[in-house]
């Protein structure tokens, strides 16, 4: 009977042992509530002993926590349509707040991240979230971090993973980006031609102070076309020869008015007056009646004029006679 006794008591004690010890991991720590009422020992990694049916064990888990944040949908302070992301690193540090000041901080955290990046999106431009990204984090950090300090939770890092813009805006930027880089390519052209006529200068500045240095110029120039192996000839002519024989060229003769003015119309060369009828008097010598041809230098001089004389056979005809009457009288 007392065998029985005994044996039961142990029995019972064993299981009483059993229900009050707990295994604690290394990296969590244990929150005792007895009846109800939280203690403030914390229970380290290991075997922890507790009250049979009096104390209650809720273990924290004290590592590092990824939370990923939805995507949030925002208009940026310059009106532009964003579509943003992030991840939230935190910790807790304090497992008796944390389990007793919130009822679940987890859900907490994941909230508070929530509306801290839709505020972000709200104050930043464009650029900022796409270019400083460093800054926004911090801001959202501190955002975070204000509100989780009371519930035990320490926030370590915050990043924004991606930012989703419009298919519209993505070509309008795409457009700007080439705009940019054409006018940097324009700038740097312009650059290498300023530099490259500068250093043309000097080269003439020497070439001028020099004329053998153009001579050598002029060979490395026939060499680089015979290392290529083609069938160009190339016959390196001098400049001074050119002006010389510039200078030794006598100058050209003017040409006569009438030769240059093609459109000046031709003179037109009057008939000899022999070969037209002519009324003589009676009585004049023979060898008077045929007046002289006008002399080439007259006619010359009527093409110098420009001006076309017309030959009239009657009124020639007429001249002859006058002429020839007056050298009866006389």
């Amino acid at each position: 009977m007392i065998l029985d006794i005994v044996f039961i008591a142990i029995i019972l004690g064993l299981i009483g042992a059993a229900l009050s010890m707990r295994v604690v991991k290394q990296f969590e720590r244990g929150v005792v509530f007895r009846f109800g009422r939280v203690q403030p020992e914390i229970r380290g990694p290991g075997l922890a002993m507790l009250v049979p049916i009096a104390d209650r064990l809720q273990k924290v888990n004290m590592q590092i926590v990824t939370m990923p944040v939805p995507a949030q949908d925002g208009i940026t302070r310059d009106n532009v349509t964003v579509r943003v992301d992030a991840v939230v690193y935190f910790s807790v540090i304090d497992p008796v707040r944390a389990t007793v000041d919130v009822q679940d901080y987890l859900s907490a955290i994941a909230q508070v991240a929530q509306t801290s990046l839709r505020s972000i999106i709200g104050k930043s431009d464009l650029d900022d979230l796409l270019s400083n990204r460093e800054r926004l984090n911090q801001g959202m950090e501190l955002m975070i971090d204000s509100p989780a300090l009371d519930w035990g939770v320490h926030i370590e890092r915050v990043e924004i993973k991606d930012v989703a813009l419009p298919e519209t805006m993505k070509r309008s930027m795409s457009r700007q980006a080439e705009a940019e880089r054409e006018r940097r390519a324009r700038i740097i052209t312009a650059d290498g031609e300023l530099q490259a006529s500068e250093k043309l200068g000097q080269a003439a500045e020497v070439m001028a102070d020099h004329p053998a240095a153009l001579q050598l110029r002029l060979l490395q120039t026939v060499v680089e076309v015979a290392a290529e192996k083609n069938s160009t000839l190339v016959l390196p002519f001098p400049v001074e020869l050119l002006r010389f024989l510039e200078r030794s060229t006598p100058a050209e003769a003017p040409r006569p008015k009438a030769a240059a003015d093609p459109d000046a119309p031709a003179p037109v060369a009057s008939e000899p007056a022999a070969s037209q009828p002519a009324a003589v008097e009676p009585g004049a010598p023979a060898a008077e009646l045929t007046p002289p041809a006008p002399p080439v230098a007259e006619l010359s001089a009527v093409a110098d004029t420009g001006l076309s004389a017309v030959a009239d056979p009657g009124v020639s005809a007429v001249a002859g006679s006058a002429e020839a009457e007056s050298n009866g009288r006389t």
